[in-house]
């Protein structure tokens, strides 16, 4: 009888101790899964939190667009211009993981364009996407930065380049600029493409503190003379210098620009609202601008809205601090909200 009682106690001691391990395994499996679920693995390019800058590396002048349910960034590659040759774009499906879309057009397809590629502007048409961007820093014979032996600047301008994807491969459409002179003394660069209510495109573009307005044709080649029979309006609000952007709320065009200089802290956004997308535009006043703070020369930007609501963000360009360089500028998102009367608030610049 002792002798089974022994027997019994060195078994359930034993059954003890298995049942011991077995619930040390469980809550051990199920902490590292916790864990686990709670630091999802991500892709190089993908900081899986909403931070800025939102993607790394020197990017400006972001085109933020929706297409179907996918959010796109298309920025200019910020650097010299002998090495401003291409364009890279983003994509993301919450504007918070991005990823990358390397060389979606560069200077091998575009034969005419050797410098200064930047401002890039897509737009959907008839199951083709057309991107629109500037070439080669053009001049003019006078101006201000004319130099008779550069003659990589004596030729370019706004060009279009055309695919079946968003990220591409893209083709030279046009083999040549769309637009290549001057006109109402407007450098031909920072294009922004618009589709109003009745399907007409429109084109807001210019630097030097002029921006012209002209009505694209349907086949994109060309522009459809207004009234008087100039190609181009000039609608140039005040304080406009470049980076002309468009969009509409509740029946308003809220028309976009940047003012100051692009290479220092004078950066900003300025705004004005119109009741159609002629204009007129008069200046209601600016709403991003540096924050030492958080960055300075904070400008050239363009507007996401997230689809069937009215959630807004505007996408932009800024130097962080301490500002390392001339080129280096970082793509960045902040909310943008409105006020009851419709203005816009002041942006929050945000890390």
């Amino acid at each position: 009888m002792v002798h089974l009682e022994i027997s019994l106690n060195r078994v359930l001691t034993k059954y003890n101790r298995t049942l011991v391990f077995a619930q040390s395994l469980f809550l051990s499996g199920a902490l590292l899964f916790i864990l686990a679920s709670c630091n999802p693995k991500h892709t190089s390019d993908d900081k899986g939190v909403a931070a800025n800058p939102i993607f790394n590396g020197w990017y400006a002048d972001p085109e933020g667009v929706v297409f179907d349910s996918t959010y796109w960034i298309f920025p200019t590659y910020s650097a010299a211009y002998e090495k401003q040759v291409f364009f890279d774009a983003f994509s993301s499906s919450d504007l918070m993981h991005w990823k990358k879309h390397d060389h979606v057009l560069d200077t091998s397809v575009i034969k005419w364009a050797r410098q200064a590629m930047w401002a890039p502007a897509v737009v959907r048409k008839d199951d083709h996407y057309y991107l629109f961007f500037s070439a080669n820093d053009v001049q003019q014979p006078g101006g201000p930065y004319w130099d008779e032996k550069n003659t990589i600047n004596h030729h370019g301008g706004i060009g279009i380049a055309i695919a079946d994807y968003p990220a591409g491969p893209y083709k030279d459409y046009l083999g040549k600029p769309l637009i290549a002179e001057f006109y109402n003394r407007a450098q031909p660069i920072d294009q922004f493409v618009f589709k109003d209510w009745d399907n007409q495109y429109y084109m807001f573009y210019g630097g030097w503190s002029h921006c012209n307005l002209g009505k694209l044709k349907v086949d994109f080649t060309g522009f459809i003379p207004w009234d008087d029979g100039a190609l181009f309006r000039e609608i140039t609000p005040a304080g406009y210098v470049e980076g002309p952007f468009l969009f509409v709320r509740k029946g308003k065009y809220y028309f976009m620009w940047s003012e100051g200089g692009w290479t220092n802290d004078t950066y900003k956004v300025a705004y004005a609202i119109a009741d159609k997308v002629t204009g007129p535009f008069e200046k209601v006043g600016t709403i991003l601008q540096s924050n030492k703070d958080i960055a300075t020369g904070a400008g050239h930007n363009s507007v996401i809205n997230v689809p069937r609501t009215d959630e807004w963000y505007i996408v932009y360009h800024r130097r962080p601090i301490p500002n390392e360089g001339r080129d280096h500028r970082v793509t960045c998102i902040d909310k943008m909200e409105f006020d009851t009367d419709g203005k816009i608030k002041q942006v929050v610049m945000t890390k």
